[in-house]
C-alpha cells in the first residue's frame, strides 16, 4: 500500500454479534466519536441474525418479498453507506470511522483503508488485489457481490470484500463485508419475480481451507494499522457515552420508513 502519514491516532475495537440496527447505529455513533476526538477507529464485528443490508440509495421497496425474508428468520436493515444489497451471515464486517480533515479525498481515503485490509489479509495468507476501474453499477437489485467496483479487493478476479464510504459533517464511515463462505447467491431467493444469478465470489474458507473467526481478522487488521498508520494503536472497550448514543440511534435503523424509504 502507498505510504501514508503516521500522524493519525487509531483505536481498535472488536464488538460482539449484534442486530443489523444495532450494528448500523454503532457505526454512526462512532462517526460522531471521530468528529469529537479526531481519532480513527477500526471496528470488526458480526451479526446476531442473518441480515440483508441495503445501500443508502438503493431502490428496494416493492422489490423484495418481506414475508419470505421473515419466514427464513432473517432481518433487513438499510446502511448509512451506499452500494447494493449484502447478506450478512457467513462473513465478517469491518468499519473505519475518521475525521475527514485528516483523511484526504474520498478516493485517497478509500484506497488507504482498503490498503490496510489488503495488508491484513496478506498476513493471513490471502493475496487480495484491488479491482480495476469500471463503470459503476446503479444501486438497484443486483447484489453487492455481483461484481467488484474499482478498488474493492478480489482474489484471482473474484470479489472477496465489498466496501462503501459515507461522509457527513466532517467525519467518514467506511465499512465492508469480507466473505468467509458464499451465501450471497441466495439473495435472488428474496427478490420478487426472482433475481439474477451472480458469479461465485471468493471466500476466506476456500482460500485458507478453514473458517477464520472475527478475532483473527481483528488481530491481522490491528497489525496492519500499527505497521502502516499508528504504531501505538491499541484495542479499547467502547466508552459508555458512545454505547448510549448508539442505543439512541437504533430507533432510526428499526424504522420501516428508513429501511423501505425507496
Amino acid at each position: 500500500m502507498s505510504a501514508s502519514p503516521r500522524s493519525a491516532h487509531w483505536r481498535l475495537v472488536l464488538t460482539p454479534a449484534a442486530s443489523g440496527a444495532e450494528n448500523m447505529a454503532l457505526d454512526e455513533a462512532l462517526m460522531e466519536r471521530a468528529r469529537d476526538t479526531g481519532e480513527w477507529m477500526l471496528r470488526v464485528y458480526s451479526w446476531r441474525t442473518p441480515t440483508i443490508s441495503l445501500g443508502r440509495n438503493q431502490t428496494a421497496r416493492g422489490l423484495y418479498d418481506v414475508d419470505r425474508i421473515r419466514e427464513r428468520g432473517m432481518d433487513v436493515v438499510r446502511r448509512p453507506t451506499g452500494g447494493r444489497a449484502i447478506l450478512h451471515a457467513r462473513e465478517i464486517t469491518y468499519s473505519v470511522t475518521a475525521p475527514v480533515a485528516a483523511a484526504g479525498d474520498l478516493r485517497q481515503s478509500y484506497e488507504r483503508i482498503n490498503g490496510l485490509l489488503a495488508a491484513a489479509l496478506a498476513s493471513m495468507g490471502v493475496d487480495a488485489t484491488p479491482a480495476p476501474a469500471r463503470r459503476a453499477a446503479n444501486p438497484g437489485m443486483s447484489p453487492c457481490f455481483d461484481h467488484p467496483s474499482a478498488g474493492e479487493l478480489t482474489v484471482r478476479g473474484r470479489k472477496l470484500a465489498g466496501s462503501a464510504q459515507w461522509r457527513g459533517d466532517g467525519a467518514l464511515l467506511q465499512h465492508g463485508s469480507i466473505l468467509v463462505e458464499d451465501d450471497q447467491t441466495s439473495l435472488a431467493d428474496f427478490a420478487i419475480g426472482g433475481g439474477s444469478s451472480i458469479p461465485s465470489p471468493a471466500t476466506l474458507a476456500a482460500i485458507l481451507g478453514r473458517t477464520p473467526a472475527p478475532r483473527e481478522l481483528m488481530v491481522a487488521f490491528g497489525q496492519a494499522v500499527r505497521e502502516h498508520e499508528d504504531d501505538g494503536a491499541s484495542e479499547i472497550a467502547l466508552e459508555e457515552h458512545v454505547r448510549a448514543r448508539a442505543t439512541a440511534l437504533v430507533v432510526r435503523y428499526v424504522d420501516d420508513a428508513w429501511t423501505w424509504r425507496r
